[in-house]
């Protein structure tokens, strides 16, 4: 291996640990509580090495959102591919999107309420973004129904889905109904 080689893993290594650190402090503690005073001395580096892979947190927010975004694609994904027919995909895809953002509130907050400086729905937005909306389109697109545009179908559909996980946890929705809630959305809004 060569010495530039080396320098590029460790590079990485670093930046691993950096959006590793991130993520545990903002599940325990909320994204207020993600500095980078407070990363440097997690990861025992200095301010300046930190800042020489993110010019700050709204960075640091994007490269989370990113790595959730790809994570929630693999979890949709793998929902959806163990489900027999289009009707229990689209119920097995929207149980997994809401066990997604249950399971990682921080994330999920990364992804979709924070500003990480992220294009959506534009040229620009980055491939994990797509992929992870993507992976809705793959499944509801089949039950959008006849006129109805798959992509458009699936923003009405990702937005019920956000909605419920946001009201879920911030207490205005009680979590003993999330199961009825979700049957609700696939019987009223996927046609199948």
């Amino acid at each position: 291996m060569s010495v530039q080689e080396r320098k590029e893993r460790e590079r990485a290594d670093r930046e691993r640990l950096i959006l590793a650190t991130a993520r545990e402090l903002a599940e325990r503690q909320g994204w207020d509580a993600v500095t980078t005073r407070r990363l440097a001395e997690r990861i025992e580096y200095s301010q300046p090495v930190l800042y020489s892979h993110f010019r700050g947190k709204r960075e640091i927010i994007g490269a989370v959102a990113l790595e959730g975004a790809a994570e929630m694609a693999a979890a949709l994904r793998a929902a959806a591919s163990a489900a027999d027919g289009p009707r229990a995909r689209v119920t097995a895809l929207a149980r997994a999107y809401l066990d997604f953002a249950a399971r990682n509130p921080a994330v999920y907050d990364a992804m979709f309420q924070l500003d990480g400086g992220l294009a959506f729905a534009d040229e620009d937005t980055p491939q994990p973004l797509k992929d992870a909306f993507a992976a809705l389109l793959e499944s509801l697109g089949e039950v959008a129904g006849d006129g109805v545009h798959p992509a458009l179908f699936t923003e009405v559909f990702w937005a019920a889905l956000h909605g419920l996980a946001t009201l879920t946890r911030a207490g205005r929705l009680p979590p003993e109904d999330t199961e009825r809630r979700t049957e609700l959305l696939v019987d009223r809004l996927a046609k199948h």
